[in-house]
């Protein structure tokens, strides 16, 4: 059992903050917790991730994990969803940064047990604020299924949902993505589901290369092995194969206009993992 959160949400976490410290105002995504939520050792975690990743990939990824967070939720705000439920939550910080749609919208995280144990202390320390909206759903995905998952802390399956999935497809197998895809088209109507995918080598440029060749060395020694990266195409034609129907699926000159237009101390996201929004059947 995972008895804290995996190194790849620390430093998803450790991104969000440093781009919060390193870039001026405003902020692509304002994440003020997120550096606490690690904890002291976010600073010898960001030491040896720009040990061994060139600084350029290291700037590139910064970019890519917060404009990705402020895609979905950019997808969340533009509907009229009454529930919110994060995949793979790890250690983000929405219920707290956002009360003011806490106010309206239930959040629920999913995650591994121990790891929301081990987020639920540190934001106890942090004395953040607890609420009847914001929800943790402990979910063991080789012993139930997210259906009976969220059944047991509350979530209406007939309320439209906003689903994020971020960061978590190239660690599953291809079976395991295509369960969970054709689980989550069967929700309710006007439900819409906002992921990112890790993408093949070929369609990466010199930058995106170097950093998944990083990446897949040091996922492999943690035991996280990336196992599945798809083309852009493979991920419309998998989300289609399960009853989705596509929405949105930007590349990176579309986010880096919606983003980063005007701004030259933010670098383009990585193109090593790219963002898609699909729909549940009406």
């Amino acid at each position: 059992m995972v008895s804290e959160p995996s190194q790849t949400a620390k430093l998803a976490a450790i991104a969000r903050g440093q781009h919060r410290l390193t870039h001026r105002k405003p902020w692509i995504l304002d994440d003020p917790y997120a550096l606490s939520l690690v904890g002291p050792e976010w600073v010898e975690l960001w030491a040896a991730l720009k040990a061994v990743f060139p600084d350029r990939a290291v700037e590139e990824a910064v970019s890519g994990i917060v404009v990705r967070s402020r895609y979905v939720e950019d997808r969340l705000e533009a509907g009229t969803f009454e529930q919110y439920v994060i995949l793979g939550a790890g250690l983000d910080s929405f219920a707290w940064r956002r009360p003011d749609v806490l106010a309206s919208t239930r959040v629920f995280e999913v995650d591994h047990a121990a790891t929301q144990a081990w987020k639920r202390e540190r934001a106890e320390v942090m004395a953040l604020p607890r609420s009847e909206q914001h929800v943790f759903a402990p979910v063991d995905f080789e012993r139930e299924t997210l259906d009976a998952g969220l059944a047991s802390v509350g979530f209406d399956p007939s309320a439209s949902t906003m689903f994020s999935w971020l960061a978590v497809m190239p660690y599953l197998t291809l079976d395991a993505i295509e369960a969970t895809l054709r689980g989550l088209a069967k929700v309710a109507p006007r439900s819409q589901l906002a992921l990112s995918y890790g993408v093949r080598e070929e369609y990466l440029d010199e930058v995106g290369r170097q950093f998944i060749s990083i990446l897949r060395a040091l996922a492999m020694q943690r035991g996280e092995p990336v196992l599945t990266l798809l083309s852009p195409t493979e991920a419309e034609e998998l989300l289609t194969r399960c009853g989705l129907s596509m929405i949105d699926h930007p590349d990176r000159a579309e986010l880096r206009e919606r983003y980063l237009a005007g701004r030259s101390d933010v670098p383009p996201p990585y193109t090593t993992e790219r963002v898609i929004t699909a729909a549940a059947p009406r």
